[in-house]
């Protein structure tokens, strides 16, 4: 039976292989290797003559605009590589320097407000290079009219945060512009930390037979948002997932320094786009466990509301780690100790392969693709 089994998954394999370097389509296949249908073309895009909301959605359209835009005219390996913070070194010592902006719609929600957000994205932008923060800038950009009790309570979640992950804010800078020239508030935050000797981590050193792990549920920043966004009357006790990361990083690096491979905070695009990137870069195939990924019921019901993948929905308070399956169960066991870790979990492995994909099993037996979004879900989400 097992032997039957292997072959028919051997062979779904080859039809997902097939799919991707000949026919660059998404499709969906069974277990015994049946093709079921085609769902959607992989479309090769080419830039188009104007910026569009989708070109900062994590997804294809956004690396379209890096690799055929941006990056030819930086020419700069450090930022070809695109990992989450750049390594950068000064004298002996190994500096992770990084950069992100702020546009969430609402500016407050459930679980945590733009502050929060800013504060938290920038220290696990940092930790994804395995770097201990040290120190953020912090830049508003306001609409004239912002109210300053909305500052003040943003300022308060900023401190508060700073705090909580250790790390000091040391300069910054704001501008004003004109009503209806922006909406509200921006954040612009930089970020520094320093990598410990000996851990190198980035989204190119996976390597096949690597353990999947993700730190908690999925998707719950982005179902919570979206819902304030469209409206919905939901009675729910669903919260963003916003929170700093690096204790978790600490904790694992200290305990395997040399078995973790690469972190990754599943944005913008979800744990789908994220596996996508890895598989591309490191030139691995990926399998995860539709099984093993953990969700709330809340979002799966927001998401079939609106017609959402949960995969790609953006997380702001949750990590993929690629660890030596050796490690994985202990590592786990850590996880699970520390503050934002107790519903974490392994969802896959990773393969050796010809052709960097990603493929799911499903709860009902069968294998799909899970393709790199390809623009926005839900705009201004972080």
């Amino acid at each position: 039976m097992k032997t039957k089994n292997a072959q028919a998954e051997q062979k779904a394999r080859k039809i997902v292989e097939k799919a991707l370097s000949e026919e660059r389509r998404f499709i969906s296949f069974d277990s015994s290797g049946r093709r079921k249908k085609v769902t959607r073309r992989i479309a090769s895009e080419k830039v188009t003559e104007e910026i569009k909301l989708a070109h900062g959605g994590g997804g294809t359209l956004m690396f379209h605009l890096l690799s055929e835009i941006v990056i030819p005219n930086i020419k700069n390996p450090t930022v070809e590589r695109l990992d989450d913070s750049a390594e950068i070194n000064i004298q002996s010592s190994r500096i992770a320097f990084t950069t992100d902006s702020f546009v969430v719609r609402p500016l407050f929600f459930p679980g945590g407000d733009i502050g929060r957000l800013a504060v938290s994205g920038t220290v696990n932008d940092i930790c994804c290079l395995g770097a201990k923060p040290l120190a953020l800038s912090l830049s508003f950009i306001f609409e004239e009219g912002f109210p300053i009790s909305d500052l003040k309570a943003i300022l308060k979640s900023i401190t508060q945060t700073a705090k909580e992950a250790n790390v000091k804010i040391v300069t910054g800078d704001t501008k004003v512009v004109e009503k209806g020239a922006a909406d509200k508030l921006f954040i612009n935050t930089a970020g520094i930390g320093q990598i410990p000797e000996g851990v190198n981590l980035s989204s190119h050193n996976v390597r096949a037979e690597d353990s999947v792990i993700l730190t908690g549920t999925v998707g719950d920043h982005g179902a919570t948002v979206v819902s304030l966004q469209r409206g919905l009357k939901l009675k729910t006790s669903l919260r963003s997932d916003t929170a700093p990361l690096n204790r978790i990083v600490e904790k694992l690096l200290q305990k395997f320094p040399n078995k973790v491979h690469c972190i990754k905070d599943p944005t913008r695009g979800g744990v789908a786009a994220a596996l996508n990137e890895i598989s591309e870069n490191s030139n691995v195939a990926i399998e995860i466990d539709e099984n093993a990924i953990p969700t709330q019921p809340e979002v799966l019901g927001i998401c079939e509301l609106l017609g959402l993948d949960p995969l790609s929905v953006a997380n702001e308070g949750k990590l993929l780690i690629f660890i030596e399956q050796d490690a994985a169960e202990e590592a786990l066991s850590l996880i699970r100790r520390q503050k934002y870790g107790s519903n974490a979990a392994i969802i896959g492995k990773t393969i050796e392969s010809d052709v960097p994909v990603v493929t799911m099993r499903t709860s009902i037996g069968g294998t799909r693709i899970i393709d790199m979004p390809y623009g926005e879900q839900l705009p201004r989400i972080c």
